[in-house]
């Protein structure tokens, strides 16, 4: 069944939404709250609780100033937990802590936050439904929650309607929302605190986004994106893996390069050297053949000079022997 996109004529929306908060410092711990009773039935409760809690949270994720709790106290004071209501779910607003400090503190403590959350919603069980909207609602009110909603997925058999919802009025007291029921068999209600519908959808609880015209997404569509999520990491992963790889390779590459240029430059290096060692042992060479020509040189020339000192010489007895023979 297919719901028609249109919205229910709404209220004015809550006050807190919009910008961050600045968060007090110098604010005392919140008090860590106890777990709560389980009920005997809570376990058929379970799926209703884990999707509204999942939903809610997934929408209001991007708020710092908001906060989804299931299953834990609300108390008026850390002195009078014991006793104390413990809603299904919670949904505070403009706190001045941050959202994992409130988490943390497992539950929600009225005077430690100085404003009562925005909205509680109970979802009906056999063992608590009629006190659901007897008994706690009025207490609700008294703790000054501006709405409190109630949802029964049997569709009325826990609780006096399978959808319900109160509004806080300035004397204290709730009145009833109004409740539309569709030609489809939805009932639907708008919530000022959370700026959204409320739907019994076949027997599930639903939130309408007016802004959108749309639901906001159910647990198995916000399952089927965390899956498409996780592949897109997984998948982001492995390229950043490969791209990591293949930079490792281009720097391997690259290293190898340095390396072959490297061993091309002490080749030429060595090549350098080796010519410049031949040109050294010539040089040695031709220095060497130049002093032997040298010395020979030198041979010679004294040797001429001997040679001349004998021409004199003999020129110088022939001169001699001729004066002899004419002095006879």
């Amino acid at each position: 069944m297919t719901m028609p996109k249109t919205a229910i004529a709404t209220t004015t929306a809550a006050d807190t939404n919009g910008a961050a908060p600045a968060f007090a410092v110098g604010l005392p711990p919140l008090t860590e709250l106890p777990d709560p009773p389980q009920i005997p039935d809570m376990a058929t409760q379970m799926p209703d609780l884990t999707r509204v809690y999942y939903i809610l949270d997934g929408f209001y994720r991007a708020r710092p100033d908001a906060v989804v709790i299931v299953n834990g106290y609300l108390a008026p004071d850390a002195g009078h937990v014991k006793g104390s209501l413990y809603p299904d779910c919670i949904v505070a607003f403009g706190l001045a802590r941050p959202k994992k400090e409130v988490e943390e503190a497992n539950g929600y403590t009225i005077s430690e936050h100085g404003k009562p959350p925005d909205f509680v919603l109970e979802v009906a069980s056999a063992s608590t439904g009629r006190r659901d909207y007897t008994e706690k609602r009025n207490r609700y009110a008294a703790l000054g929650v501006p709405e409190y909603w109630r949802f029964d997925r049997t569709g009325g058999d826990f609780h006096d309607a399978a959808l319900g919802g109160d509004r806080l009025t300035p004397a204290g007291v709730y009145e009833r929302l109004p409740i539309e029921q569709t030609p489809e068999g939805v009932y639907r209600g708008y919530s000022a605190a959370l700026e959204l519908e409320l739907h019994w959808y076949e027997g599930r609880l639903r939130f309408w986004n007016p802004d959108i015209n749309d639901y906001l997404p159910d647990f198995p569509e916000l399952e089927a994106r965390w899956l498409a999520t996780a592949d897109q990491r997984d998948a982001a992963v492995l390229d950043r893996d490969a791209n990591a790889a293949q930079r490792d390779a281009e720097a391997a590459a690259r290293q190898a390069a340095e390396t072959q240029r490297d061993a091309e430059a002490v080749a030429r290096q060595a090549a350098e050297t080796q010519r410049d060692a031949e040109t050294a042992a010539r040089r040695v060479a031709e220095i060497e053949r130049d002093d032997a020509i040298e010395e020979r040189n030198d041979a010679i020339e004294e040797r001429n000079a001997v040679f001349s000192q004998l021409d004199a010489a003999q020129q110088l007895i022939a001169q001699l022997q001729a004066r002899l023979d004419q002095q006879q």
